[in-house]
């Protein structure tokens, strides 16, 4: 009977480990090749394992909430098509830790700060090995090498999991603390347990008929991070309005024949993120990032669009290099987009790299809004709702008022690297742009 095994694919550059979330084959299953056997979750999105092989489910390797580095074996197939007796159940860990309050919290603080990217593999003094989400948990929490090697492991061969340091993490101010040499820090500036220190929430009073609905994961990560980032980044938002009535007009004109031709709609979504790539190359210290007292200059141009899943999360998946593209990549590539991510059949490379964020509030009847920057970025703009407004119109003859199509830009901008007068100024340039638009513009 030969048996090969499922390995854990790679899902990204910058993503070494992910978690099982559940299984949704059981041993003794028969699996036909590129079936889903398995659900997985990394910090930045869900995602299937499918079978490389047809034939028999024998083996799994891994419990739901364990983590497994990319490349190794996460279940292993019979190929043969011979009958196999399923083997009994994979025994938990008997000291399998439980769920801690404070995973997604500590994830999406480490994922998505600008520091350097940590090795895949790393191993301390004594040849323990340490992934890079461990080491990120270990540096956002201050432990230092020679305290994180005390940690009991109860991954294979000892390995210190995420449950395992999360846990510790919980209890370790139960205990005296631990006097560790001051040398030997995991990686770059820690943060102090100060700075993450979260106040008691509030007493919740329930009444009759109250309903409690648990958080799901992504939920929890989106939750945390906005937290993260109104705590992390002072924002301040500008406002401007601007007549886009050229644009309307054009977009009208052109839609049918778009449809016609290419099988989808031209919305005006791809004309933001052109505006929005264009103003940056105008005012490139937008496009930065905060590391300690540094700067990040990006170099390229990639604009991240928030939308909406079909459960309520929201979720950015980014369009790279933007300012290369013409309006009709743009559009491409932002409907497509848009359409798996409603559905949650992007890539974990998808959804990263971003440099600056849209979200368009308009799209809910909105007309402006306040966004929260999605770190480590420090700029996001929201898109308001197209309305038709009286307004005045300077002309040769004198001023007139006439009916014209409005909409409202919010900038909301990190006021430790972005002044006003360079977040206004970015926000008007895009606004010139939409304001500007050529109605004899092809696509």
């Amino acid at each position: 009977m030969a048996e090969k095994p499922i390995l854990m694919p790679k899902m990204g550059e910058s993503i070494a480990e992910a978690t099982i979330i559940r299984w949704l084959k059981n041993e003794g299953d028969k699996v036909e090749k590129d079936e889903p056997i398995v659900e997985i979750a990394t910090d930045k999105v869900d995602s299937e394992i499918p079978s490389t092989e047809a034939g028999i489910l024998v083996k799994q390797l891994y419990t739901d909430g364990q983590v497994v580095k990319v490349g190794e074996p996460v279940a292993m197939i019979a190929t043969d098509g011979a009958a196999v007796s399923a083997p009994a159940p994979v025994a938990a860990p008997a000291t399998q830790p439980a769920p801690v309050a404070e995973v997604e919290k500590t994830v999406v603080a480490a994922v998505n700060t600008a520091q350097p990217e940590i090795p895949a593999a790393v191993t301390s003094g004594g040849d323990r090995f340490y992934s890079p989400l461990v080491l990120n948990i270990a540096r956002t929490e201050g432990i230092g090498m020679e305290e994180l090697d005390r940690i009991p492991g109860t991954g294979k061969e000892g390995r210190v999991t995420k449950a395992d340091i999360l846990n510790y993490v919980q209890n370790r101010g139960a205990a005296p603390a631990a006097v560790s040499s001051p040398a030997a820090p995991v990686s770059q500036p820690v943060v102090t347990k100060s700075e993450t220190k979260k106040p008691a929430p509030a007493a919740i009073s329930l009444g009759a008929g109250d309903e409690i609905i648990e958080m799901d994961r992504v939920r929890k990560l989106i939750a945390d991070h906005m937290v993260m980032s109104k705590r992390n980044s002072p924002h301040v938002t500008s406002f401007v309005e601007a007549d886009v009535t050229n644009l309307v007009n054009w977009r009208n004109k052109v839609k049918d024949s778009f449809k016609k031709r290419e099988g989808e709609n031209i919305t005006f979504t791809p004309v933001f993120v052109w505006a929005i790539a264009k103003a940056i190359k105008d005012f490139p210290m937008i496009n930065v990032s905060v590391d300690g007292d540094k700067i990040i200059k990006k170099k390229n141009i990639n604009v991240g669009m928030a939308v909406a899943q079909q459960n309520g999360n929201l979720i950015v998946p980014v369009i790279k290099n933007a300012d290369t593209m013409n309006l009709l990549g743009i559009t491409r590539v932002v409907n497509d987009m848009a359409n798996r991510a409603r559905v949650n059949k992007l890539t974990p490379d998808e959804i990263q790299g971003g440099t600056y964020t849209v979200t368009n509030v308009g799209s809910f009847g909105n007309v402006m809004g306040t966004p929260v920057i999605n770190q480590p970025q420090v700029a996001i703009m929201a898109i308001g709702a197209i309305r038709k407004k009286p307004a005045v119109i300077e002309t040769e003859y004198g001023d007139v008022i006439a009916i014209r199509h409005m909409m409202f830009l919010s900038h909301s901008y990190d006021h430790r690297v972005v002044d006003g007068a360079l977040g206004g100024m970015f926000v008007r340039k895009v606004a010139d742009y939409l304001e500007q638009w050529d109605s004899e513009t092809e696509i």
